[in-house]
Formats: structure tokens, sequence, C-alpha cells
């Protein structure tokens, strides 16, 4: 089973947090970046840690719907993106288990100058979990049918049932936030003044 597929403007507009680096993440085969067009990709088995001083992003959608990660069964996400974020303070992390070594933690970060923080387009994310010190949210409809949000090119709204729950916003702030998440895509993502490196054990996740 596939996550869902995205395309289309204001499909997507679902947001709550980002998640980093497309080239980083691709390579630890933890997430994968799209384009602009509609795509859909396999879900890992292994979720992933994300934290972030500040999100400042415009353009949030967000509903429910599920992912199938490899091996496991059906499990429930909130699909979040913004159409553009700023990330000040990102940092990215994933335990992996590797045969002989044991468990190696991957651990990304970029964006530690606010004044040139990490940009994101059309961002996605299947979340699983999310903290945030404060949320500040620009004119936010709650309780919005997903079926006034929009539909991707081919209409196909895998597994959200018509008419069901959706929020959106113009523009959303999060700071201090923790997220775990099964997957992210982004249309394009600019990392400033990026940081990875392997450790073994867990003691290097980002929370």
């Amino acid at each position: 089973m596939e996550s869902q597929a995205r395309g289309g403007t204001r499909w997507r507009r679902f947001g709550l947090v980002m998640v980093p680096s497309v080239a980083a993440t691709a390579a630890i085969g933890i997430a994968l970046a799209q384009g602009a067009l509609a795509a859909s990709f396999a879900v890992s088995g292994q979720q992933f840690k994300v934290s972030v001083d500040q999100l400042d992003g415009e353009g949030f959608v967000q509903y429910g719907t599920f992912v199938t990660p490899a091996g496991g069964s059906r499990t429930p996400v909130a699909v979040s993106g913004f159409d553009h974020a700023t990330i000040t303070n990102l940092c990215q992390s994933v335990v992996i288990p590797v045969p002989v070594f044991g468990d190696v933690t991957v651990r990304i970060g970029a964006g530690s100058d606010p004044n040139n923080p990490v940009d994101a387009d059309n961002l996605f994310i299947d979340l699983a979990q999310l903290n945030a010190g404060d949320a500040t949210f620009t004119n936010i409809d709650i309780g919005v049918s997903v079926d006034s949000v929009g539909t991707n090119p081919d209409g196909d709204l895998g597994g959200v049932l018509p008419g069901s729950f959706a929020q959106r916003s113009d523009g959303a702030v999060l700071n201090d936030v923790e997220q775990v998440a099964w997957a992210t895509s982004a249309g394009s993502f600019r990392l400033t003044d990026m940081s990875l490196g392997l450790s073994r054990g867990t003691s290097q996740e980002c929370f």
C-alpha cells in the first residue's frame, strides 16, 4: 500500500509542520521528495523525529487518512502541509537497526541562523504525533468538509472519506515543535547550513 497521491494547487495545502532535507531523507531511505506533479511512494516501516524552533507557514490545511507502513497494517495519520514555509533550527533524526552494529541514529540539522532559515514549497507530512509550545493561526476554519478544500487532478481521495473533517488557515506560526512522522514530501526544499551525522545507539535523537 502506498501513501496518498497528491496534486493540484489547493490539495497541497495540508499543514501543521515540516520535515527536512529532500536529499538527506532520500539518502537514508526514510522519506522522499516529490515535485509539482501528483506522485505516490511506499512508506517505510520506521517513524522519524523532527524538531524546529519555529515554523512560519502559508496555506495550511489538515485532514485525516491512513498509511500502510512496510510490513505493517493500516495506520491513521494527520496529513498536513503548507504551500510555503520557512523553518528555523531544523533537526531530523531516525534510528536505523543495522546488522552487527545495532541501532544507528542518523541526524540532520539545518537553518540554525534565524536570518537564513530553511525554505520549503508544497510541503506534506503524514503525521503520527505533534507537540508545540504555542501556535498562532490566521483566518482559520475548523470543521470544514474535506471536499471544499479541493481535489487532486484525477479526483482520487485515497483513504479520505468524502465529507469528512478538515481544517484550513491562511497562515500559521508554530514554536518549539516536536513531531513524529511516517513520511514527508515537498516540491522544493532549500537547506541552509546543513549537517549530517551518524552515531551508535539512540542518545543523539532530536528529542
